[in-house]
């Protein structure tokens, strides 16, 4: 991905991740940020890190937990095996396992292992299965001497796509020249685990429907439906920097008339049904700096997360055989301009004890969307201040007839946003301060589910003395979600992952003059009913590439 250069004055720099010839130390140069502490825990340094970095580092890694996977038969299929170098997808066929058993399967987790090595971009990448689309990716940038990495999904609840034959597409799209010489190399496993003995099948959707184009017919018995859209900026221009968009008359690089608000909304036959917070993913050559992410890439910048809508208030109006419009679209963005991509699937349970299932939309209230974005002209070396603050609020609600006697579902959410960005004339400083939240409540019968996602972020890019370019980054992706039957908790999860960074390097020079440093956090917590004993906590740091910390806790 090319992306959008923060800082107006680098136009001229190529800031890839490529090749950092061999350098010696560099004078007068400390670490960009604090140093972590000793290392602890398995792939942690023996011997301390560099003073800056050299040609190889250490492979890409993330501190979120591996997929858990049930002790049952399991079999292997490869889904997917190719060199990418340009923009030809790769395509191929998908047979489901027969060793193990049934199409009911316990667990289904998708791997994905990738080596590059040379100079490239960090490149987006895509996996379908039967017009589903399964996996939402990128690459990281690698060192001369070459990286790998691999991405775990669960993919459980794609069942009715992998019970049967599919065609498979694959695309990270690339770009391999006489500059750009790395070719990304993948293969993609698909992992099934048959349910034995205690382990039972997963519960799954019915039928998975790719929205492939705006007309879809659901089955007239359906009784649950969820949309999940794989909502991202990117692709290179500013809308991969949404976030720090300016509106036309202030004098910024990236412009949009409405300023840095979006909302990813989800209509049914023209009306809203459903509205999400985009989550600010920085891919691995973000804010400038692609040092900042060399070993440690941002929250889901490998494995993307849908936005997820509960469509369930509708289905009345969906069930009635005949083909409605479902339609996914990003407030905000100016007119005619790309850069996002909404890839959709839908969710269908179905009642197995009824040909159809009727019902009503009973309820259909939203706030008028409310956002403002206020720009203060800098006094003569000062700083530009563009201050946000926008929101949005949505309750629907609809009954259903079922077999199993009158549901009522209720979906609320509301989301919000508040941001301070400040520059200077020539962006030679840039900073952000930004959060998100999303706050959901879904009631069906006597279950309420309750979900409250903030998702932060806190930067500065900088260009100083002798052109060095600092960026110091911090990123939060948090999410609490309780669900209540009868009042009574019945099962609970809290999310907090969190990514810290500073680096700096010099620009205008050739590689080997760089002198690049930088340290790297990230720490990932999870605690809940269903996360194995209760609680995961685990925490990586890098200095100059070099894994120093690998601490976990519980």
């Amino acid at each position: 991905m090319r992306r959008h250069r923060i800082m107006g004055l680098l136009g001229a720099i190529a800031l890839t991740a490529g090749t950092l010839a061999a350098a010696g130390p560099a004078h007068g140069l400390t670490p960009a940020g604090p140093v972590p502490g000793p290392a602890q825990g398995v792939g942690a340094a023996a011997e301390p890190p560099p003073a800056e970095f050299g040609t190889d580092w250490h492979d890409p890694l993330t501190a979120a937990p591996p997929v858990a996977r049930p002790a049952t038969r399991s079999c292997e299929v490869t889904l997917a095996e190719a060199e990418f170098r340009d923009f030809t997808p790769y395509r191929g066929s998908y047979e489901p396992p027969t060793a193990c058993g049934p199409a009911d399967w316990a667990k289904v987790v998708l791997r994905l292992d990738g080596k590059v090595k040379g100079r490239q971009y960090d490149r987006l990448g895509n996996l379908s299965l039967g017009g589903v689309e399964i996996l939402r990716t990128s690459t990281p940038q690698p060192s001369p001497d070459g990286v790998t990495w691999s991405v775990e999904k669960d993919v459980t609840r794609y069942r009715d796509t992998l019970a049967r034959p599919q065609p498979v597409e694959m695309l990270i799209g690339n770009v391999v020249n006489e500059t750009y010489t790395g070719v990304i190399d993948v293969k993609v496993t698909l992992t099934f685990h048959a349910a034995q003995g205690a382990v039972r099948p997963a519960a799954t959707p019915d039928r998975v429907l790719p929205l492939t184009t705006p007309s879809v017919t659901t089955p007239r018995n359906t009784e649950r439906i969820l949309a999940e859209v794989y909502a991202t900026g990117s692709g290179g221009g500013c809308e991969e920097y949404w976030y720090m968009t300016t509106p036309d008359a202030a004098p910024y690089s990236c412009k949009a008339a409405d300023g840095p608000y979006r909302e990813v909304r989800i209509t049914v036959d023209g009306r809203l049904a459903g509205i999400a917070a985009p989550f600010p993913t920085v891919w691995t050559g973000g804010w400038s700096n692609p040092f900042l992410w060399y070993v440690t890439p941002g929250p889901r910048a490998f494995d993307v997360q849908p936005v997820v809508y509960d469509l369930t208030p509708f289905a009345a109006l969906l069930n009635d055989g005949r083909p409605h419009r479902i339609e996914v679209t990003v407030a905000g963005v100016p007119a005619g301009q790309s850069g996002w991509s909404t890839p959709t699937n839908l969710l269908l349970w179905q009642d197995e004890t009824r040909e159809v299932v009727t019902g009503a939309l009973t309820r259909h209230e939203q706030s008028e969307p409310a956002g403002s974005s206020r720009w203060t002209p800098a006094a003569p070396g000062a700083e530009h201040r563009l201050d946000t603050e926008g929101e949005h609020r949505l309750t629907v609600a609809g009954h259903l007839d079922t077999s199993h006697g009158r549901v009522t579902t209720t979906v609320t959410r509301a989301v919000h946003n508040t941001s301070v960005h400040r520059w200077t004339d020539g962006e030679n400083r840039d900073a952000l301060t930004a959060t998100w939240t999303d706050e959901e409540s879904v009631t069906r019968g006597p279950t309420t589910t309750r979900t409250d996602r903030t998702y932060t972020m806190d930067g500065e890019t900088t260009l100083g003395a002798g052109d060095r370019l600092r960026t110091v980054l911090s990123l939060g992706d948090r999410a609490d979600t309780v669900t209540l039957r009868g009042g009574r908790r019945v099962d609970f999860a809290r999310l907090d992952d969190r990514y810290t960074g500073d680096a700096t390097y010099t620009a205008n020079v050739p590689r080997d003059q760089r002198h690049a440093v930088a340290t790297t956090s990230a720490r990932y917590r999870l605690h809940g009913s269903g996360t194995p004993g209760g609680c995961y906590d685990r925490t990586v740091g890098t200095v100059q590439g070099t894994l120093t910390v690998d601490r976990r806790r519980c």
